[in-house]
C-alpha cells in the first residue's frame, strides 16, 4: 500500500499553516544560541565582541538576540504552494481495497 497521498496531503497542510503563520507575524526574535549560530554562519563579528564596551553592554543586555523579519511574499507563496500540493494529493488515487 502506497502512502504517497497522505504524505503529499500532510506536506500541503503543513506548508499552508506555516504560510499563515508567516502572514500573521511581523518578525521573529531569535534566542542567544540561534543568534550566535547565525553570526557564525554569516561571519559577522557584531555578536561576539570582546572589547571593554562590549563587556559593559553584555552586563546591561545579557542575551544578544537578532530580529528576523520575513518578507511579506514568503507567507503568501507558502500558502499557495501548500494549497496546490493539498489539491494534488486529493487528485491522487487512494488505496484500493480488495474484497
Amino acid at each position: 500500500m502506497s502512502m504517497y497521498r497522505n504524505r503529499y496531503f500532510f506536506l500541503g497542510i503543513l506548508l499552508l499553516l506555516i504560510g499563515i503563520q508567516f502572514r500573521m507575524v511581523e518578525s521573529f526574535v531569535l534566542n542567544e544560541k540561534a543568534t550566535r549560530a547565525l553570526a557564525r554562519i554569516s561571519k559577522e563579528s557584531t555578536v561576539a565582541d570582546n572589547s571593554g564596551i562590549g563587556a559593559m553592554l553584555m552586563q546591561i543586555y545579557p542575551n544578544p538576540t537578532k530580529r528576523v523579519a520575513p518578507p511579506r511574499w514568503l507567507g503568501l507563496s507558502m500558502i499557495a504552494i501548500g494549497a496546490v500540493i493539498s489539491c494534488h494529493a486529493l487528485a491522487i488515487p487512494g488505496p484500493h481495497r480488495q474484497e
